[in-house]
């Protein structure tokens, strides 16, 4: 079978004399042009198959333009960090932000590579001189763009100094009992995610 499957990939390829795309080759996000770019192909096509129908709309149609990567480093960090009911904050010009990431802490300055990083339960740092907001996430994702902006978006989230240790500690003791007592695979999940959050937060708390 895996004979037959390189045979006709290289009669396809042999057949459509197609250049093969080299993985590493692909432009990267700043590379990419800032404005959208029409596919002049795909729009006279439509127009013969559908004079009388306005084109499709791509996603890309219904983005803002993307900031120019500017030439020098800024001095701060511009943060928007939201929640599915509210925003955080909003073009926050701050010095730097340190991000729970599931590959472990990790702090972003201006000038930052573009990075896409998943959030695990933990805190993220506000810096913004020798003021520091602490915030206890969920999870989430950040995107850190070559203009030094990062959108941190996140499940839930609550300020530190909101955080009663009392039921930190009563729902810690609470999920390790629903673990011990679990009796099938999805309980046992349950049980062991809660423990994780209470345990991150309790972190959170002493630390």
């Amino acid at each position: 079978m895996l004979r037959q499957a390189s045979r006709l990939l290289t009669r396809s390829i042999a057949t459509t004399q197609q250049p093969i795309r080299v993985m590493g080759a692909r432009p990267m996000s700043t590379n990419v042009p800032a404005t959208p770019v029409e596919d002049s192909a795909f729009l006279e096509s439509w127009k013969k198959v559908a004079p009388n129908i306005d084109p499709p709309k791509t996603p890309s149609a219904f983005m803002k333009p993307r900031p120019p990567t500017p030439s020098t480093i800024p001095s701060k960090i511009t943060v928007n960090f939201v929640l599915p009911y509210a925003s955080e904050l909003t073009s926050k010009e701050v010095d730097m932000v340190i991000i729970p990431a599931t590959t472990g802490q990790m702090g972003v300055l201006p000038g930052h590579v573009p990075t896409i990083a998943e959030l695990k339960p933990g805190v993220l740092s506000v810096h913004e001189g020798n003021d520091v907001k602490k915030y206890f996430l969920t999870s989430g994702f950040v995107f850190v763009h070559a203009n030094s902006v990062a959108d941190i978006v996140v499940v839930e989230a609550v300020p530190v100094d909101h955080i009663d240790q009392n039921l930190v500690q009563k729902g810690l003791a609470d999920f390790t009992q629903k673990l011990s007592s679990a009796t099938t695979e999805l309980e046992k999940a349950e049980a062991q995610i809660g423990i994780d959050v209470h345990s991150a937060l309790n972190s959170a708390l002493v630390g």
